[in-house]
C-alpha cells in the first residue's frame, strides 16, 4: 500500500518565532502590571498634591512619565 503525501506542513518553529511568542506573552503581562502601577502612582501622586508635599509629587511625575514612556513602547 502506497502512501501518498497530499499536503506537507511546516511544522517547525524558528527561534525566532519563540523568542517574539515569549515576548508578546511578557508584554500581555507586563500590560496587566502596568496599569495597576499606573493606578498607584496616580494615588501617590494625588496624596502628595492634597498633603503639599511637592519633592513627593515631582518624584512621582517622574516616574510617571517613565511608565508613559513604558506604554508608548509596549503600545497601549
Amino acid at each position: 500500500m502506497d502512501h501518498r503525501v497530499v499536503h506537507h506542513r511546516n511544522t517547525t518553529v524558528t527561534t525566532e518565532e519563540m523568542i517574539r511568542a515569549f515576548q508578546n506573552r511578557r508584554a500581555e503581562e507586563r500590560v496587566r502590571v502596568l496599569r495597576l502601577e499606573l493606578d498607584y502612582e496616580l494615588a501617590v501622586l494625588h496624596e502628595a498634591l492634597a498633603d503639599g508635599r511637592i519633592a513627593d509629587a515631582e518624584a512621582s511625575k517622574r516616574r510617571l512619565m517613565k511608565m508613559r514612556a513604558e506604554m508608548l513602547e509596549l503600545e497601549m
